[in-house]
């Protein structure tokens, strides 16, 4: 199934930032001693630093792609170096480079789909296993049948789809086509940064094997390009296991934390609770509940007036409103607290859910069907000169919070201004 809700453009945007960069630099015909210096021991530093990086979070997927990469580099550059010293390629380099245009693709897509779900020492040892197996016999089959293989390899099996603009075997392209699906697919039904990182840097493969023998300094620019999106990537997902809650898909309360530290003068700070959360939560089951938690933040996420919603912990949620007074953001608060009263959520039985979407919209019309409403309470408190740090703003708005609780749930209150305004409700 398909996340299509989740789909998020900076998931690519380190990726295709780091892959454009190396397409520029790598059309740059005439550099400095330090960028040519710079080139040839890139690959190997990225590896050291990006490999440490996953070896210490235990990202053993990501640190195997590097891994296979970085192989691939090796074994091309060889080539390359030999290439621009003698003026002509080695006599192997015809089935080096072909093995390696196959096996490239080919243990990039298992290694970016192989999830890790076993003990991390069994993992580690089958996806070493797996590699060591592959590399056996690619050396092998190099060593003993160099002409019978290269001439396999470079064999046009299908004439009808050979056109003149390939400039690899033909089997790269189907290869490099069905792991390119396999991604993509992946991604749709997981997005996260990693698969993302995935996608964009078999591109980059696949750009830069043609260019090996052509453009200077590609495969080093390219392999090293490739590993870094891996290695951001990997620092993109710790980012949001730190500062964003992976329930509701908001920031959460790290997030709220440093945001507070920025904030300037003048801002608001909104507590918002889901009302009878817990009686809820045990009427209708966690699921339920986790459902909830995702209409109230999704609701919140769309308030106007410039708020930013934070998942705060439990069923709170903070709305900040930089450069904002209480009277100016109250009517968006209200806002959205009138969204969420007058939104009828359905209930399904679980035990019984349907397969299909079709069946369930015909299931929810039906009288089996039954709904729920979900009300929140909202303390909005300013900046003001009896508390000026960000932490007692939000302790005041936490008091309007109770406030605007004991007076009935499903009201709006401000701190400092309860006598005044009362509650700002809607029946």
């Amino acid at each position: 199934m398909f996340r299509l809700d989740a789909l998020r453009v900076t998931h690519f945007l380190p990726s295709l930032f780091l892959l454009l960069a190396g397409l520029a630099a790598a059309y740059v015909r005439d550099l400095s001693v330090f960028f040519t210096s710079l080139f040839n021991v890139l690959p190997t530093l990225v590896l050291l630093l990006g490999g440490a990086y996953c070896a210490v979070y235990r990202r053993q997927r990501e640190l195997f792609l590097m891994v296979t990469v970085y192989i691939a580099y090796f074994l091309l550059d060889t080539q390359t170096d030999f290439y621009r010293d003698n003026g002509h390629v080695r006599a192997d380099a015809a089935v080096i480079f072909h093995l390696v245009c196959l096996l490239l693709p080919a243990l990039f897509g298992l290694y970016g789909a192989w999830q890790e779900r076993t003990h991390l020492l069994q993992d580690l040892v089958a996806r070493f296993a797996v590699l060591f197996a592959v590399a056996s016999v690619a050396v092998a089959l190099e060593q003993s049948y160099p002409d019978a293989l290269l001439a396999w390899l470079a064999e046009i099996r299908w004439p009808a789809l050979h056109g003149q603009w390939m400039s690899l075997i033909q089997m790269v392209y189907p290869l490099f086509l069905g792991v390119f699906i396999l991604l993509v697919v992946q991604y749709l039904r997981a997005p996260r940064p990693l698969h993302a990182a995935q996608v964009i840097g078999l591109i980059g493969l696949f750009w830069m094997l043609p260019q090996t023998f052509i453009l200077p300094f590609t495969l080093n620019i390219m392999c090293s390009q490739v590993m870094l999106m891996i290695a951001a990537a990997v620092a993109h997902e710790a980012y949001q296991m730190a500062f964003r809650d992976e329930l509701t898909g908001l920031p959460g309360r790290r997030a709220l934390n440093e945001r507070m530290q920025r904030l300037g003068r003048n801002y608001v700070i909104a507590m918002t609770d889901v009302d009878h959360f817990k009686k809820f939560n045990d009427t209708h089951g966690h699921d339920v509940g986790d459902q909830v938690l995702r209409l109230v933040a999704s609701r919140l996420s769309k308030v106007t007036g410039g708020g930013r919603a934070y998942r705060y912990g439990g069923e709170e949620f903070a709305l900040v409103f930089a450069g904002k007074s209480a009277e100016e953001c109250v009517p968006h608060v209200e806002a959205v607290r009138g969204v969420i009263a007058n939104y009828a959520m359905q209930l399904r039985d679980q035990n019984s859910r349907p397969q299909d979407d079709s069946t369930g919209r015909q299931r929810r019309a039906g009288s089996g069907a039954g709904t729920v409403s979900v009300t929140i309470s909202i303390g909005v408190a300013e900046r003001q000169a009896d508390h000026r740090n960000p932490e007692a703003v939000l302790k005041s708005a936490d008091q309007a919070l109770y406030s605007a609780k004991e007076a009935g749930r499903n009201c709006v209150m401000v701190h400092g201004q309860q006598s005044q305004r009362g509650a700002v409700r809607m029946a």
